[in-house]
């Protein structure tokens, strides 16, 4: 019988800060060109305006069994409802001026598929090349013969890295986390910009 991709264990273990990503924050989005779930050719580095970008390891499918021993690996499980939380908060985080991509090892046709499912109203990006492991750092892990992103989130206003959440849990409430820092994050508008 299929998990249900939907819901996350009681007992899901917590990823501790290995310190494999504490050199992102303040860094730049490097010129990498990664396909998108559009048909699009995404330059990370000519991406404008603020961005959430949320690097997961691999969306289950209903369809396909999860690797053995997937719900015990600390930081693995839950990048469907990872998906689904930045899904439903969307018109949230356009209202405060940012976008949404989601990034995985993925192939191309698996990120379409599970768009399509998810019903995700922003597209996803595929690089199984791993080329972000290499021109940014990217902490990755493997298992059943797959090397796979560690889950973590980047905000990014204008190509430079401005925030970094890692290890992200709950994968659930991670929507929810980025949201809180960006409200406290907005500048408030003097009474002078104001009139």
């Amino acid at each position: 019988m299929s998990p249900n991709l939907s819901q996350l264990p009681s007992d899901l273990p917590r990823p501790v800060d290995d310190g494999a990503a504490g050199h992102l924050e303040g860094s730049v989005l490097p010129s990498v060109v990664l396909h998108a779930t559009d048909g699009k050719a995404v330059n990370l580095a000519e991406l404008k305006g603020r961005l959430v970008i949320y690097v997961y390891p691999m969306t289950g499918r209903p369809d396909v069994p999860l690797p053995d021993g997937w719900d015990g690996i600390p930081g693995a499980r839950g990048c469907t409802p990872q998906s689904c939380g930045f899904r439903d908060h969307f018109g949230e985080l356009k209202a405060l001026g940012t976008g949404v991509f989601g990034l995985s090892a993925q192939t191309i046709q698996y990120q379409s598929e599970a768009r399509e499912r998810l019903h995700l109203p922003f597209h996803l990006l595929s690089d199984p090349a791993l080329l972000l492991k290499g021109a940014m750092g990217l902490p990755t892990f493997t298992v059943a013969g797959m090397e796979l992103f560690k889950r973590l989130t980047l905000i990014a206003e204008d190509g430079k890295i401005r925030k970094v959440f890692y290890p992200v849990f709950p994968p659930d409430r991670n929507a929810d986390d980025v949201l809180l820092w960006l409200r406290s994050d907005a500048q408030p508008i003097a009474a002078s910009d104001a009139a």
